[in-house]
């Protein structure tokens, strides 16, 4: 694994973890008062779910795992940025992060065995 990668992987798991105990803490009233708590919501799980992604993939498929932690960090982190916020035109670049996501399982189902 390279070292950049063995380095990002976990702390970016370590990032879902606290920013959801943000969201249901921390961020609770702000959140609610933003009505985006199932934008955060959402954010989370795809970080987290990505970030584990990313894991295992982060020594026999690096590539996959680099668009999978690219992916994170523009759509969860735009969602992140968008429920905190309110700013609602960051909806419209949350999906350039989805694409990078789904490059990233496509790319698993091209791979030869």
């Amino acid at each position: 694994m390279s070292t950049l990668l063995s380095r990002l992987t976990p702390a970016y798991g370590f990032l879902a973890v606290a920013l959801g105990a943000f969201g249901a803490h921390g961020f609770e009233d702000l959140l609610a008062q933003n009505a985006t708590t199932a934008i955060w919501n959402t954010a989370v799980l795809y970080h987290l779910t990505h970030c584990v992604a990313a894991l295992w993939a982060s020594d026999k498929h690096r590539l996959v795992a680099w668009f999978w932690l690219g992916g994170i960090t523009i759509f969860s982190g735009t969602l992140y940025i968008l429920a905190l916020t309110n700013v609602r035109w960051l909806g419209a670049i949350t999906p350039i992060g989805g694409v990078l996501l789904l490059v990233g399982w496509l790319l698993l189902i091209l791979k030869k065995p």
